[in-house]
């Protein structure tokens, strides 16, 4: 596999009720090269009384990465709480821990184009040298790729960018023509992940509960992930992860090790017909 866009299981694939050495194990078992991990799993494993040496040692027992760090969210109010502050330099803290370069952010708030710029701009002030890669989703406060690339262009932060799902592409009722990221360069789109989705969509005003209990593997569904894929590939750019994001109570209810391999094949399916030199 790939070892510039490490094949990663992202954080929810295998839900929160797993330990850090679970996870670690059924990703390596099935076949990735690298785990996503969430604040909250980081915060999970501190509980379950490991500490900072202890989660490495067993990254280095597996032969396994954290290549994926999230989620800094509502990074765009006026008085962030002190549990979102505080998360946000936990992510900071993962990413100097595991060595990853950039975070995964959303915002579900919304706010125009020259505020939200501005808040921008302060998280990446102050995340330094991590990259902070904006991910539009149809439901929130950056709800497609125009609102999400004015703000970054507005913001003028080097350390900023794009992470592109596919499910929310699809469900943003986007094609796949190449003139739709045109404006975007390559560099710009930071890491991709990939999923599908089913024919039928959830109604709007619950859009978000399809995405966080409902997702198909990739390549499986009513979606063309495959032409997600192309349209990224024919694009130039070298993602820094390519991560496998299905949230699906079904697939989970099968227990992790099977939700990982089943979810490693698909995406492998996937790749080999329509990006083989990512494998």
């Amino acid at each position: 596999m790939s070892q510039k866009c490490p094949i990663t299981i992202s954080s929810w694939t295998l839900g929160d009720q797993c330990s850090f050495e679970e996870r670690v194990s059924a990703a390596k078992a099935a076949g990735f090269e690298g785990i996503g991990l969430r604040a909250e799993n980081y915060a999970d494993a501190l509980n379950e009384g490991m500490s900072d040496t202890d989660m490495l040692e067993i990254l280095k027992k597996y032969d396994m990465r954290v290549t994926e760090v999230e989620y800094i969210v509502q990074w765009a109010e006026r008085r962030r709480s002190y549990e979102q502050m505080y998360k946000e330099q936990i992510c900071f803290h993962m990413c100097d821990l595991f060595g990853v370069k950039h975070i995964n952010c959303g915002l579900m708030e919304n706010y125009s184009i020259e505020y939200t710029a501005q808040k921008l701009e302060e998280l990446c002030r102050r995340a330094g040298q991590y990259i902070i890669a904006i991910e539009p989703m149809p439901y929130s406060g950056l709800p497609n790729i125009e609102k999400a690339w004015a703000v970054i262009l507005a913001a003028g932060c080097r350390n900023t960018g794009l992470i592109l799902d596919s499910w929310h592409w699809i469900r943003s009722g986007y094609s796949y023509a190449p003139d739709i990221l045109k404006e975007i360069p390559a560099d710009k789109i930071i890491a991709i992940q990939l999923n599908d989705v089913r024919p039928q969509p959830y109604a709007g005003s619950v859009l978000r509960d399809e995405s966080m209990h409902d997702r198909m593997m990739p390549g499986t569904g009513a979606g063309n992930t495959a032409g997600f894929l192309n349209m990224i590939r024919k694009k130039g750019a070298v993602p820094a992860v390519v991560a496998v994001e299905v949230i699906s109570d079904e697939i989970l209810s099968h227990g992790i090790i099977s939700a990982a391999r089943e979810n490693y094949d698909s995406v492998v399916s996937l790749l080999k017909s329509d990006w083989p030199e990512l494998i």
